[in-house]
Order: C-alpha cells, then sequence, then structure tokens
C-alpha cells in the first residue's frame, strides 16, 4: 500500500503546478493558444512531421477535438499539410514560417520559467526535480496506455560524468562496429580519446552527456558538444544504443532531451557525422529535423566508407 501521506503530498504539487503553470488559464505559455494547441505546436516542432493521428496518441486527446484544432491552427498560418512521402494519401503537419517562430517564443517562456524555478533550488535538489518529473511523467504515461511502468520503460535517463562511461561507452562502439561494420582499435581508440577530451569540458554549460541505465548498467548515450565546431554550432557524438534497450523508444527519447537542450542554448545548428548503411538512425535524425548536408569518400572512421554530415537549423 503506498502512504495516504504520499497521495496527498503529490495531488496538492500537482494542483500547484497547473496553476502556476498557467494551465487554469485559457491560453498558455504567453500565446493566444490553448494548451492543448501549444502542445500540439511543440511536438510537431520536435518530431519534424506528425499526422492526426499520431496527434491523437500523443496528445491523448479525441480524434474530433484534434481535428478542430489543427483545423484552427492551419487557417491561423501555423500550420501546413504535406503529402507523406510513403503514402500520398497520408497528411503530415508540419509547422510553417510562422510556426518556428511561435514554437521559438513558447521554448523561451517555457525555458524561462524553468530557469527561473529551479535558481531557487541547490544543484542536489534540481536533478530530483528532473529525474523526479520525469518518473512520474512516465508513470502517468504507461497507465494511459495501460501498461505497468516497470515494463514500459525499465531505463533511466542520467546527465553528466558517470564513474566508468567512457570505457563502457567505447566498449559499446567498439563492439557493435566491430561486428556490423569491421571497425578495429583505431576506432575505438579515436571513441575512447574524443570522449576523454570531453569529459575535461563537461562542467561548462554549452555541453551535456546522456546515459542510459539499466539496471545500473549504462546502455546507451548521447552527447553535445558545444565547444569543437565554433560559430554558436553544436556537435551532436557517441549516439549508440546497447542491444539490450534497441526498440525501446529509448532512442527517441534520448534525442528528444538532446534536442531540448539544444534549443534552450539556442544553438544557430546542430551538426553530426555518421556514414551511409545506418538507416534507422537516419530515420530517427530526420525525424528530429536533420537534412543531409553533404557526404564524401572519406576514411576518418578507420577505413573507407561513404561520411555524411546531417544538419538541423537552430529553433
Amino acid at each position: 500500500m503506498i502512504d495516504a501521506a504520499i497521495i496527498n503530498d503529490i495531488r496538492v504539487s500537482s494542483r500547484l503546478m497547473v496553476r502556476e503553470l498557467g494551465f487554469m488559464n485559457t491560453t498558455l505559455a504567453a500565446t493566444d493558444y490553448s494548451p492543448s494547441a501549444v502542445h500540439t505546436l511543440v511536438e510537431i516542432d520536435a518530431h519534424g512531421a506528425l499526422t492526426a493521428a499520431q496527434l491523437v496518441q500523443i496528445l491523448g486527446l479525441e480524434k474530433s477535438s484534434v481535428s478542430r484544432m489543427v483545423s484552427k491552427l492551419i487557417a491561423a498560418g501555423e500550420l501546413q499539410e504535406t503529402p507523406s512521402a510513403q503514402d500520398g494519401r497520408v497528411k503530415q503537419l508540419q509547422l510553417t514560417e510562422q510556426g518556428r517562430e511561435s514554437v521559438a517564443r513558447i521554448n523561451q517562456y517555457g525555458a524561462m520559467r524553468v530557469v527561473e524555478a529551479l535558481e531557487q533550488l541547490n544543484p542536489s535538489q534540481q536533478q530530483s526535480v528532473a529525474r523526479g518529473l520525469a518518473a512520474y511523467a512516465h508513470a502517468l504515461e504507461a497507465c494511459r496506455n495501460g501498461a505497468r511502468v516497470s515494463e514500459a520503460s525499465p531505463f533511466e535517463i542520467v546527465t553528466g560524468y558517470h564513474p566508468g562511461m567512457i570505457g563502457r561507452i567505447s566498449e559499446m562502439h567498439g563492439s557493435y562496429y566491430a561486428k556490423h561494420y569491421d571497425f578495429g582499435h583505431f576506432f575505438e581508440g579515436k571513441v575512447a580519446s574524443g570522449l576523454a577530451e570531453f569529459c575535461t569540458r563537461l562542467d561548462r554549460p554549452c555541453n551535456q552527456i546522456w546515459l542510459v541505465k539499466h539496471h545500473g548498467r549504462i546502455v546507451g548515450s548521447v552527447a553535445i558538444d558545444g565547444e569543437d565546431l565554433g560559430n554558436n554550432e553544436a556537435h551532436l557524438r557517441w549516439f549508440i544504443l546497447d542491444d539490450d534497450c534497441r526498440g525501446s523508444g529509448m532512442g527517441r527519447r534520448l534525442l528528444s532531451e538532446v534536442m531540448d537542450f539544444c534549443d534552450r542554448q539556442r544553438f544557430a545548428a546542430t551538426q553530426l557525422w555518421t556514414f551511409s548503411g545506418l538507416d534507422a538512425a537516419r530515420r530517427l535524425y530526420e525525424s528530429f529535423g536533420f537534412t543531409l548536408a553533404r557526404e564524401w569518400q572519406g576514411d576518418q572512421w578507420g577505413r573507407e566508407m561513404l561520411e555524411q554530415q546531417f544538419m538541423r537549423e537552430g529553433r
């Protein structure tokens, strides 16, 4: 049995958050739009494009409600419909230029509110809030989907340096790329040395690393290096998932947090380097707004390959 005092504390805190975040108002986030419309714009921005059916699942709203809201946002010039590349009968919803400007203002306002609140807390409390809110939110989502949270999300995402992570991330890269692409010690050593150097700069606010843990073991990673490219551009590095969490949705969760971080930092663009053939990863990158900037034959990975550079413009 869960302690009644805990239940009451969470309910009281939830009501307070709803009021303080503005959900009692008819509009949200310093816009003229309803909370559901604001969430629609933010989710489409995060995913690059969504169908109305996908919005129904994400927002947990009735199909008719989503249809009316989408129609209003299209009429207001925030959204546009485009045929799906896979099926011309399916319409995808994307932000217009006006919509991207609206989302930028929403994100700026939302980040400001978070910063103002977190400045009242010490670093340990800030981490506790971030982890606690994430865990509770995923538990609520699991209830809506009819699953147990332990089944829906047996993983946790943590940030910052954790002992052993340099070796573990290097091991994951070395093992996976040796098995599938015949990479050798050159590649694994490059990962380890680059990551070790990056860790000396993790105290700077423009740099961050995210780790996926499963029962305390690191099974995924991704990092944003806000310094090595210059020109206020971010470098997405060391994105990998172990076999333990492939197909779990953790890749999307990781990139969602990474893109939110990049938007808060107001980077002019985010760049990543990869090579041809990683089709699943490419589809994931493209769903977050990355586009192929250029490709060429190169050997930076230790052998000749068709290398690729992807870019996402700042929001």
